[in-house]
């Protein structure tokens, strides 16, 4: 089991980044809890993610989102994977800076593209250019993700499990070296 000081992480980034995959990997690896913002949701709720964006919409989605975030960010021990568009609301950014270590995962749009080719669960691809949709939510969010994180981690193919030990890592040193 690996040794940090953070009791709470945070995994942001677009969809199909491997927030979920690696953010498990991590909280086995730290005997840590996973926790994934739309799955505790869709549990709350007893709803989908594409059933309460097409009821609410989006910004309808964004608040359940936040009250979700308050919820998950009071429980120690956890590793928490969050929604692509969780920093949007600055609000979320705010709560996830001071309750834990926000890591921002990384990745080229080819990749992203390539992990979420089959996926169903993703209201904001639905029947649009996958690349062109990821180019924009790139160049809108990412400087929200890099405003919320202390750490920025590439994602690449390969390994969850190293991924994940090279996240513990530098969240170590980022510890040592921010005290």
């Amino acid at each position: 089991m690996a040794e940090i000081n953070a009791n709470r992480i945070y995994l942001v980034g677009l969809m199909g980044v491997g927030k979920t995959t690696i953010g498990k990997r991590m909280a086995r690896q730290l005997g840590y809890s996973f926790l994934d913002t739309d799955t505790e949701l869709q549990k709350q709720t007893g709803a989908d993610i594409p059933w309460i964006f097409e009821i609410e919409g989006e910004e309808g989605f964004r608040i359940r989102e936040t009250g979700m975030l308050r919820q998950l960010s009071d429980i120690s021990g956890t590793v928490i994977a969050t929604g692509g568009g969780i920093v949007v609301n600055e609000e979320n950014r705010m709560l996830m800076r001071n309750t834990g270590v926000v890591i921002y995962l990384s990745a080229p749009v080819d990749l992203l593209l390539e992990r979420t080719r089959f996926s169903k669960n993703r209201p904001l691809l639905e029947g649009v250019d996958r690349r062109a949709k990821f180019e924009s939510l790139f160049k809108e969010r990412d400087s929200l993700y890099r405003k919320s994180a202390h750490l920025v981690v590439r994602s690449r193919r390969g390994s969850a499990k190293r991924m994940a030990g090279k996240i513990i890592r530098e969240i170590g040193r980022y510890e040592r070296n921010n005290g």
